[in-house]
């Protein structure tokens, strides 16, 4: 007999598993549980009793039945950046193994595995001159940036959140069956998924639109730190101008002195303009004068580039490191609140945060979709997020810094939130999620939650409860 964490099971029923399922079983201590449990984020380790490495469908359905049999809860690990859970106790499965993409250029559809990329993605769509609605890191899976919304420093303010053009999920449910998941087929389900992140399942494959766009004007302009109250007020003013075409954001960065890094940036304290515009590069150029305008220049890297550069506009790091990290949408961007970031982050803030961003939303991010779903932050005009870097014995420190901040913007702050930013300190109760989604969509989602996962099996997430 077995026990890890309080969970009961036979050497046996662990053999029966590896014979029913084409990826490794893994337990702790065992060659290769260390590599299948990596994360993203350095401090958020993942301790499973059991992992499975799906290859397949059918190797998932085997594992949720494994799971149920046992009474082990479920936890799912793709590319490992938004961990919430240790998953002690737990059976973890991960995806990496499924890797299969399909692109319809005549449908203009592309379908993914639940272990892909958005890396292996953008060249197979460039083929046919096709673009998805991937977010600011091309790194990053998926299935998990779907089903949290998906926000796009490009295509997001004149289409939407990525997941408002889903078609279809194959998702295995808490009871272990292979559900194909359409608006007509299972409404509520589609509906709660998309959005309500890994809450009701895992999803094995999905489809979803992508669009005829092979280029941009755009990337990134480094200011020096000590001009972020100017920046921010020329950006502020420019905002209204610009239409659903021009995304921005600001990053206010506190930069490693690494060699990686050019000269300029090399250990810099840094304001860090995002530009993504769908026009001309000549439109371009003149629309963003005022902000090229607005402070000395450290380094201008924006240009127009190939669709598949789209990583260009935030250059977000990839390599696994430690770091905490807190959110939170607001209602406005006043001049007030300029002021406040300014003095929570600026150069006399003594602010000891990698970096604190702040994305314009709006236009399309505001609309519904042809088929509702569960996003939560639809209709907020500002999200703003918060990274400290460093090593666990730092933790205390690090957390204060990102309170502080957050905190500081408390006077403008929404009640809900963005899903894909939420840290494994947010949402980590009920009344917590309730208020991410809001009381109406909440009680919505524990009522599909009770229909298709009443055990709360997929619980090591920012966990929506059964009602």
């Amino acid at each position: 007999m077995i026990s890890v964490a309080s969970v009961n099971f036979r050497s046996e029923d662990l053999a029966d598993l590896r014979e029913s399922v084409r990826g490794p079983v893994l337990e702790p201590g065992a060659e290769g549980y260390e590599e299948e449990c990596a994360t993203y984020n350095l401090t958020c380790a993942l301790r499973p009793a059991v992992v499975v490495g799906a290859t397949d469908a059918s190797d998932v359905r085997t594992a949720v039945r494994f799971a149920a049999r046992h009474g082990m809860p479920v936890a799912v690990k793709s590319a490992a950046h938004q961990i919430v859970s240790s998953a002690e106790g737990g059976l973890l499965i991960t995806t990496r193994r499924m890797q299969g993409i399909v692109v319809d250029s005549q449908e203009r559809l592309v379908r993914v595995e639940a272990g892909v990329r958005w890396r292996d993605v953008l060249p197979r769509t460039a083929e046919s001159g096709l673009a998805p609605i991937v977010g600011s890191a091309p790194d990053v899976g998926v299935v998990g940036y779907l089903l949290g919304g998906g926000q796009s420093p490009l295509l997001g303010r004149s289409l939407g959140y990525a997941a408002d053009h889903v078609r279809r999920l194959n998702m295995v449910t808490a009871d272990g069956e292979l559900r194909e998941v359409t608006p007509q087929s299972e409404p509520d389900l589609f509906w709660a998924a998309l959005g309500g992140k890994g809450n009701f399942g895992v999803v094995t494959e999905i489809e979803f639109e992508v669009f005829p766009v092979s280029r941009f004007y755009g990337g990134c302009i480094y200011f020096p730190g000590e001009h972020l109250a100017q920046v921010l007020k020329a950006w502020r003013a420019w905002l209204p101008t610009v239409g659903e075409d021009m995304t921005s954001s600001i990053g206010i960065q506190r930069l490693p002195d690494i060699p990686v890094l050019p000269e300029p940036l090399r250990g810099a304290f840094v304001v860090h303009l995002r530009i993504g515009y769908l026009g001309s590069a000549a439109d371009g150029a003149e629309l963003i004068e005022p902000l090229r305008a607005a402070a000395p220049v450290l380094i201008d890297l924006v240009g127009e580039k190939p669709f598949t550069a789209i990583g260009e506009i935030h250059m977000d790091p990839v390599d696994p490191m430690p770091y905490f990290d807190r959110s939170v949408c607001l209602e406005e961007f006043s001049e007030d609140t300029a002021r406040a970031l300014v003095e929570l982050t600026g150069p006399e803030s003594g602010c000891t945060l990698a970096s604190v961003e702040i994305r314009a939303l709006g236009g399309a991010f505001d609309r519904e979709p042809a088929v509702p779903n569960a996003v939560s932050s639809r209709g907020l005009p500002y999200v703003v997020f918060g990274f400290a870097v460093g090593a666990p014995d730092q933790e205390e420190s690090l957390r204060a810094g990102l309170k502080k901040v957050i905190d500081g913007l408390a006077p403008w702050a929404a009640g809900r939130n963005m899903v894909n930013f939420l840290s494994p300190d947010e949402a980590t109760d009920a009344e917590s999620v309730r208020e991410v989604y809001g009381p109406e969509r909440f009680e919505r989602l524990t009522a599909v939650k009770k229909q298709y996962d009443p055990a709360n099996a997929f619980r090591f997430n920012h966990n929506i409860i059964p009602a």
